[in-house]
């Protein structure tokens, strides 16, 4: 059940091997286990997709890719799991981010107001710029461990109720 779940929303592999970004990584595309979908393959995608998703860089498919293949995890999944912050899903998440940042460095929470400038970039790296690395870093390692065991709980529990249905027939 969760495996073809799963293959639903998956895009092509032809698709993904020829993105544009993702043509820096060349042959090593072509590892059968990138492609491959099972229990081991979906939860480390998950985590690592997880993972990238809560760390405010740009190019974070490329990123979640990258380590996708060396741990020979599905690279699909991995890449299509970042997209859980996207335009809309960002600016709360971030905030969110930010919050768990000035709690953890005991830091008072200070008001801003976003401005699309490089000035305004460089001035918030020095005040709200290290609370919002440290709650991302910690957002992003929470996620990437709860995606892990939540997967891989879904699936074990997917895997027991269809042998118990196959038992009962």
């Amino acid at each position: 059940m969760a495996k073809k779940t799963i293959q639903r929303f998956l895009p092509d592999h032809n698709k993904v091997k020829h993105h544009k970004y993702l043509k820096i990584f060349g042959r090593l595309l072509h590892d059968a286990n990138l492609w491959h979908l099972n229990r081991r393959s979906a939860r480390g995608a998950f985590s690592v997709g997880l993972f990238f998703a809560f760390i405010p860089v740009p190019f974070q498919m490329v990123l979640a890719a990258a380590l996708a293949i060396p741990l020979r995890v599905n690279l699909p999944i991995s890449v299509a799991v970042v997209w859980i912050t996207n335009p809309l899903t960002m600016p709360p998440i971030f905030y969110c981010s930010y919050l768990i940042g000035t709690l953890v460095l005991g830091q008072p929470e200070q008001h801003f107001a976003f401005e699309p400038s490089w000035q305004w970039f460089m001035e918030s790296l020095t005040t709200i710029g290290p609370a919002f690395l440290v709650g991302s870093l910690i957002s992003a390692c929470v996620a990437s461990i709860i995606g892990y065991f939540g997967v891989d709980l879904l699936w074990r529990r997917s895997v027991r109720k269809a042998w118990l249905n196959r038992h009962k027939k």
